[in-house]
C-alpha cells in the first residue's frame, strides 16, 4: 500500500456522532473475525467463496460448482461481498479509508441516504467488476467498491480539506484533492498495467464504486448539507 490516510481537518457540522459510519466500521472487523479471521486461512477462503460474487455464477446459477459452499443466493452476494475481506491488510486499508472520508459524507447525506448511498456504490463496483469479468470463477470480495464511491463523494464536496496520510513511514498532510487525485491515477495505473488473470485487487470494482458516488453526489448536490 503505497499510502494510508490517518485523519483529516474537517469537524462534523450537521450530525454528532458518524453511527453509521462506525457501525459500518465494527460490522466488518465482526464478520472478519467470525468468518476466518481467526480460524485461518482455509476457513477465510471457504467464507470468501460462500459470501463473495463470482461472476460465472452470479451471471449462469446453473454453473456453481456441484457440492460448493453457497450460504446465500448469488444475487444476495451482491451486499454480502461487501463485508468480506481476504485478510488483514485488505481489512485494515478498507477501514481506514472509510474511517477517515466517510464521516463527513454521512455528515453531508444523513444517516439513512448515507446508507443507500454506501451500499449503491457497492453495488456499482460488483457490476462493474462482473461486467468486465464476466468467466471469472475468483470471488471477489471487501468493501472498496463502497468506500470508492466514499471517496469519490469526499472530493468533490472537500477538495481543499487538509489530509494526514502516511507514505510509507513518512507522515504528511496534503489537499484531499492531491491525495484522492493519486488514488485515482494509481488505480488507472494498476488497470492498464497489470495482467487481467492475476490481478489480486479488483480495480475495476474500484471505478465502478467510485464512478456511481461521483454521479451521485454531482447530482444531489444542492440537496446535500455540504
Amino acid at each position: 500500500m503505497v499510502f494510508l490516510p490517518v485523519g483529516d481537518d474537517n469537524p462534523l457540522h450537521f450530525i454528532r456522532v458518524q453511527y453509521v459510519t462506525g457501525a459500518l466500521i465494527i460490522l466488518n472487523v465482526l464478520i472478519f473475525l467470525t468468518t476466518g479471521g481467526l480460524q485461518g486461512e482455509e476457513v477465510l477462503a471457504q467464507t470468501v467463496t460462500g459470501f463473495g460474487v463470482v461472476p460465472v455464477e452470479l451471471l449462469d446459477v446453473s454453473r456453481v460448482a456441484s457440492g460448493a459452499l453457497n450460504p446465500v443466493s448469488e444475487p444476495a452476494t451482491l451486499v454480502t461481498y461487501m463485508f468480506m475481506h481476504a485478510g488483514w491488510m485488505h481489512l485494515i486499508g478498507n477501514m481506514a479509508f472509510l474511517w477517515v472520508f466517510a464521516d463527513n459524507v454521512e455528515d453531508a447525506f444523513g444517516h439513512v441516504s448515507f446508507v443507500l448511498f454506501y451500499l449503491i456504490c457497492g453495488l456499482a463496483g460488483a457490476a462493474a467488476h462482473v461486467l468486465m469479468f464476466p468467466d471469472s470463477h475468483a470471488p471477489l470480495v471487501g468493501a472498496s467498491g463502497a468506500v470508492s464511491g466514499v471517496l469519490a463523494s469526499y472530493f468533490i464536496m472537500f477538495p481543499k480539506v487538509k489530509i494526514t496520510v502516511m507514505a510509507y513511514i513518512i507522515p504528511l498532510r496534503l489537499p484531499a484533492w492531491v491525495v484522492l487525485g493519486g488514488w485515482v491515477a494509481i488505480q488507472v495505473f494498476s488497470i492498464f498495467n497489470s495482467n487481467p488473470e492475476k490481478q489480486a485487487v479488483a480495480w475495476w470494482a474500484h471505478v465502478g464504486g467510485f464512478v456511481a458516488g461521483l454521479l451521485m453526489t454531482v447530482v444531489l448536490r444542492s440537496r446535500l448539507r455540504a
